[in-house]
């Protein structure tokens, strides 16, 4: 099932991209930004509304706390960063730069948490790299 919703997680941020790209045309893409999240944190609590899990909030602990928010202003750097990139560049150059956190999260997960490195992920990371290189150059 997580293959699924990974899959239609990149389908969704593919129609992100193209759709932020029309959208953000004559909009400061810091105005963007915060119109997209507006609408993320409705669409996000009415989820958690919507299955009924809200009560759930009381026995988050405070590292979850922590890393929660860190994740968040991440979110929001990279938010930041992305409309601005694809508001001054093509969808087509930024959406591959951007798509290499595929690579920085595999190092970042061998790193911090200890995730096995295969050789199947190295030469993974290898081509993505390449590919992302061959695609903007």
């Amino acid at each position: 099932m997580w293959f699924i919703f990974a899959l239609l997680s990149a389908v969704f941020a593919a129609l992100t991209s193209i759709l932020a790209k029309v959208g953000i045309d004559g909009v400061n893409s810091n105005l963007a930004t915060a119109i997209r999240t507006v609408v993320v944190v409705i669409m996000a609590w009415g989820m958690v509304f919507l299955t009924r899990t809200q009560s759930g909030i009381s026995s988050i602990s405070r590292k979850s706390w922590l890393f929660l928010i860190l994740s968040g202003l991440a979110t929001g750097a990279s938010w930041l960063c992305y409309y601005r990139a694809l508001q001054i560049g093509d969808a087509s150059k930024v959406v591959p730069i951007d798509k290499l956190s595929v690579v920085i999260t595999l190092i970042l997960a061998f790193v911090f948490l200890h995730e096995q490195f295969t050789i199947k992920s190295i030469i993974g990371c290898l081509f993505i790299g390449a590919g992302t290189l061959f695609m903007v150059l």
